[in-house]
Formats: C-alpha cells, sequence, structure tokens
C-alpha cells in the first residue's frame, strides 16, 4: 500500500478494476443483496528478501467461492481463470507490498424494492484488499469460552459456505464472549459436540495426536485447516485425527489452537477459566507456527505449489 492512504487505490468490481471512490451503490440495495452473498479469505504475504508478495492456496479459495455461489444459488458469470487473473492485477495495481487480506464478495445484483426470497437475481462480484500484518511467532494467546449459542446445522444454513448470513451466528458467540470477558468463543453443534470458533476451526492435542472435529461437525470447509493437517502429517510426523470432539475433551487437551485464514494459527491457553495444559503455547502447536510462516512467507520450497507469486514489481495496465 503507497503513502498514507487508509484504503487501497483500486478495487476490482463486475469485470473491472475501478478507483476506490468510483465503486458506489444505492442506499435501498444495502441488506437486501448481502442476504445471501458468499465470501472468500484469502491472504497474501510478503516476503522483504524476495521483494514478492505470494498469495496462499489462491485457486483453492476460488474453488470454494464458486461452491458457496452454488449453494445459495447465485449464477457465476466469470470463470476462475478470470477470477484468478483480477486478484493478481488488483494487488499489482494497489502496489501492494505488505501481508493482506483479500475479500471477494458475490452477492445478488439490483435487489431494491425486490423481495429477498425471490429467485433468479443477477450476481455481482467485488474483490477489494485490506492490510493485515501475520500475528504468527508474535507470542499472542487467547482465552475462549464454550459459548450458549450453538453452531448453525446442515439441515438450518450449510455450514460449509461462507455465506455472510452464516456469520450471523458467529456474532453472537463472539460477543457473549466478550461480554463475559473472554477474548472468543467455542461453539458446539446440535449434536453436542464441537463444532469450530467463529471464524475459525479449532485443533486440539492429546497424547501426542492432533485431533480436530470432522467436516460433518458443522464446520467450514477450511483451507486452512487443511494445509495444517498436510503439514503435521507429511511434514511433522504427527499423528492427525478428524472426528467428533466432545466439549469435555477440550479441558482435558494438552494444547488447543484456532486455524483460518485471518486466524492463521492462534493458540487458546484457557478455555472456561480451565488452564490448556501449562497455559502457554504448546510444543506441537509452536513448530506448526514456525513451518506456516515460512510456507506462507515464501521461505521454503516443499509447498510452493501452495503459493501464487504475485509480480507486484511488474508494471500494470490499471
Amino acid at each position: 500500500m503507497a503513502g498514507e492512504q487508509q484504503h487501497p487505490a483500486y478495487i476490482w468490481w463486475n469485470g473491472e478494476q475501478r478507483r476506490w471512490e468510483d465503486a458506489t451503490v444505492h442506499v435501498t440495495e444495502l441488506g437486501w443483496s448481502t442476504v445471501g452473498a458468499v465470501f472468500e479469505g484469502m491472504r497474501a504475504y510478503w516476503n522483504e528478501e524476495q521483494e514478492e508478495l505470494h498469495l496462499f492456496r489462491l485457486d483453492e479459495h476460488l474453488a470454494r467461492l464458486e461452491r458457496s455461489m452454488r449453494l445459495v444459488r447465485l449464477d457465476n458469470p466469470y470463470s476462475l481463470a478470470d477470477l484468478r487473473q483480477a486478484t493478481l492485477d488488483l494487488l499489482q495495481a494497489n502496489e501492494t507490498r505488505e501481508d493482506t487480506y483479500i475479500r471477494p464478495l458475490a452477492y445478488a445484483a439490483e435487489t431494491s424494492g425486490k423481495r429477498f426470497s425471490q429467485v433468479g437475481f443477477a450476481s455481482a462480484l467485488l474483490i477489494n484488499t485490506t492490510p493485515m500484518p501475520t500475528h504468527l511467532g508474535t507470542g499472542v494467546t487467547q482465552t475462549a469460552k464454550v459459548s450458549s449459542w450453538r453452531r448453525i446445522s446442515e439441515d438450518v444454513m450449510p455450514p460449509r459456505a461462507k455465506n455472510l448470513s452464516n456469520y450471523r451466528n458467529s456474532q453472537l458467540a463472539s460477543s457473549e464472549a466478550r461480554l463475559d470477558g473472554y477474548d472468543t468463543a467455542i461453539l458446539l453443534n446440535t449434536s453436542g459436540t464441537v463444532a469450530e470458533c467463529p471464524g475459525s476451526c479449532i485443533m486440539l492435542v492429546r497424547d501426542g495426536q492432533l485431533i480436530t472435529p470432522d467436516l460433518t461437525s458443522s464446520i467450514l470447509e477450511s483451507i486452512t485447516r487443511d494445509a495444517l493437517i498436510q503439514l503435521a502429517r507429511a511434514d511433522l510426523g504427527i499423528e492427525v485425527v478428524e472426528r467428533p470432539v466432545d466439549r469435555t475433551e477440550l479441558y482435558l487437551a494438552e494444547e488447543v489452537f484456532s486455524c483460518g485464514t485471518a486466524a492463521e494459527i492462534t493458540p487458546i491457553v484457557s478455555i472456561d477459566h480451565s488452564k490448556v495444559g501449562s497455559g502457554e503455547i504448546g510444543p506441537i502447536t509452536k513448530s506448526l507456527e514456525r513451518l506456516f510462516l515460512d510456507v506462507l512467507k515464501g521461505r521454503e520450497s516443499d509447498h510452493a505449489d501452495w503459493r501464487t507469486p504475485v509480480g507486484v514489481l511488474q508494471p500494470t495496465g490499471a
């Protein structure tokens, strides 16, 4: 991000780059259009030595965006190749040279004065960027409480989609936790087993195993979760188990952390005022943090296929 701007110079909106101040919609479109809106959270990481920005698992994120659009019946007028190039062009146009969050957002267009239950809306698509420095390796930790709110279930709204409406469920749990003096929440599903944290998945360590709720536990199909499972198994030689997780296992765990695009890896050191393990970041969490940061920053070669170089030093046509 150049200069002292509080926002990027450009966003990508409905097929073209536009200056930030020129991308507007009428106030009557607000709310109705976003009931079925879906989005992606992606991150790019700056490597100072290479002077390169690396986008993490870009293709997987765009494929999940397309799946989310299908689940809420939004047509996608763009190919994944189009969205891929649009994302890279946008980061180049904004001369992005810092860790950055990228959010493609698909929503129903031209909804003013129409019923929200109507089908067949045209789709609109926005991509915008925001600086977001990594917190990996900084020692940040969180306290958590098991929320009184339950995670939405498959027969209510699809948990595996990144639908904006789903996140009201997360907001309720987060607000409750913070008002009660905790940093974050842990939601159980309607079966009473552990689902996820608001906006992130959860993993725990017991007896040397890395354990995480399976994909039928009302969780998002997390790309970060999948990456950490692969890194733990292949690179660290840790046994990973995906299965239903009981609430009381949280209190017996030696280590617990949340994970996701925004959360990255965030250690949880206390749950319901019960100390997790030693109450400090555990050794497996630390090992995963170090390895994950090297992968994200492009400081290793084994997982280069997960990184897309943005080429921010290349001239742009914006």
